[in-house]
């Protein structure tokens, strides 16, 4: 019997896969006009925001002044008396210096000093400042930084115990600028009760300061129309306020002689008679 020859084991043909291309990364572009508006945008915000910050407040300055010009700005028209505000922010002041301001064109009459706000926080400089300017023959006043968010009534007691007014004294300010966040109901019942306290101490309307708009906003009751307002509004030839007011601050950027920072130039609308005869008697 002839073996057989044994049958070799069948080679198994691995079938070799054929490598997948790999797939391009898509490359997924802005559309150009959507780019366009982007850079529209970004570049109308940025130029807004420096305008606003950088080139609005000191615009003035480029202004052709058709008036006369004093303590670096041009002068409103047609107004007699003149003043300014201070605080700690003006640091220590040259008070015979300043004086010489009544040799100008626009001598400084009167001068009102940030003494308190809120409930606790008295002005580090209102002591001396009071006192100097009472020293060198200026009419002074004193204010009242607002805050919604703290008792009224203890609010006031603050100032009536720091702030002691004489003859020849300007009636005291409330400084509302901000709201708390409260209700305009809310925030004109705080503003009614400060008030209320002040007067009954003094025995003479506060004066109510605010910006023109904040006025028509939230004051616009005929509860405040009583109030003597001194208004603030800058950079303007004349106030858009159209009620009644007694002083305009018009900028906040005066050089002053004796003053080293940006000092608040303010005018009284009317005679320096009649501004005597607002002071406490």
């Amino acid at each position: 019997m002839i073996p057989k020859k044994p049958i070799p084991p069948r080679k198994t043909t691995v079938a070799r896969r054929t490598p997948r291309k790999a797939k391009k990364p898509v490359h997924r572009t802005m559309p150009v006009w959507l780019r366009n508006v982007l850079v529209i945008i970004i570049v109308f915000g940025f130029s807004t925001t420096f305008y606003y910050f950088f080139i609005r407040p000191y615009a003035y300055r480029w202004k052709p002044c058709y008036g006369m010009k004093e303590y670096g700005i041009c002068m409103p028209c047609c107004y007699d008396v003149h003043g300014i505000d201070i605080s700690h922010y003006q640091g220590e002041i040259d008070w015979p210096q300043l004086l010489q301001s009544r040799l100008t064109d626009f001598p400084i009459e009167f001068i009102f000093m940030k003494a308190t706000e809120g409930g606790d926080l008295a002005d580090d400089a209102f002591v001396q400042n009071f006192t100097e300017a009472g020293n060198h023959g200026f009419i002074r006043g004193a204010y009242h930084f607002f805050s919604p968010k703290t008792d009224p009534l203890k609010q006031a007691d603050f100032f009536i115990r720091t702030v002691k007014l004489a003859p020849g004294d300007l009636p005291p300010v409330l400084d509302v600028e901000v709201t708390g966040k409260k209700t305009t109901k809310e925030l004109q019942q705080s503003i009614k009760r400060w008030l209320d306290r002040v007067e009954a101490h003094y025995g003479v309307k506060p004066i109510l300061y605010t910006s023109y708009k904040f006025k028509t906003r939230y004051l616009n009751d005929s509860i405040f129309d009583t109030y003597p307002y001194w208004i603030a509004h800058y950079y303007v030839d004349s106030v858009k306020y159209e009620g009644k007011w007694h002083f305009w601050q018009h900028t906040d950027v005066g050089s002053v002689p004796g003053i080293g920072e940006d000092v608040d130039l303010n005018v009284f609308n009317g005679s320096l008679d009649e501004l005597k005869k607002m002071t406490l008697q």
